[in-house]
């Protein structure tokens, strides 16, 4: 029996907008993953500011409610922090001991895989799927781009009133909205 390839998407989050869920159809489709699993980060290994996993979860539930080969998973709650993804990777194989994990990673994100902890042995792990992004150098000009939507700047336009419409799912947006999230305090 061969191994099914299965897409390991970790990330804060915060919120899931909808690159994310572009993210997770592409490698779906043009990489032919049978599963991809989407793993909020619990605590961020950089010290990053995170809204709680509970509400990130429940976002990630609503930003991929349409995609039935999508699964959320809360694993890292369980995992010693700081959450390295290298833990998180070794965890999921545990789990899923017949799948051959691929790490899905933006093309913005790629830069920064020098400062990860033990990036050699992910690469072994879980062969990370690089998946291209607008506005960022393209390492195959072949392959669609994400559009540069960022948590960071949707953030940023719900604390001072702008629109986040074509962003953000919109059960996503209703959710912030009643919980107040991201709101300037």
């Amino acid at each position: 029996m061969s191994a099914v390839e299965v897409g390991v998407f970790g990330g804060s989050f915060d919120p899931p907008h909808a690159g994310h869920v572009l993210l997770a159809s592409l490698a779906l489709c043009a990489h032919g993953l049978e599963r991809v699993l989407v793993v909020p980060t619990h605590t961020h290994a950089f010290g990053k500011r995170l809204t709680s996993l509970d509400d990130r979860l429940r976002m990630c539930e609503l930003a991929f409610a349409h995609l039935p080969a999508v699964e959320i998973l809360d694993i890292e709650r369980d995992l010693p922090a700081p959450n390295y993804t290298l833990h998180t990777l070794r965890a999921l194989q545990q789990r899923y001991p017949f799948a051959q994990l691929r790490l899905l990673i933006g093309a913005d994100i790629m830069p920064e895989a020098h400062a990860w902890h033990e990036f050699a042995s992910i690469e072994r792990l879980a062969p990370p799927i690089v998946i291209e992004r607008q506005g960022y150098p393209a390492s195959d000009p072949d392959q669609p781009a994400l559009p540069a939507i960022s948590s960071s700047e949707i953030r940023r336009r719900i604390q001072h009133g702008l629109e986040t419409r074509g962003w953000l799912a919109p059960a996503v947006e209703r959710y912030i909205r009643s919980r107040a999230l991201y709101f300037a305090t």
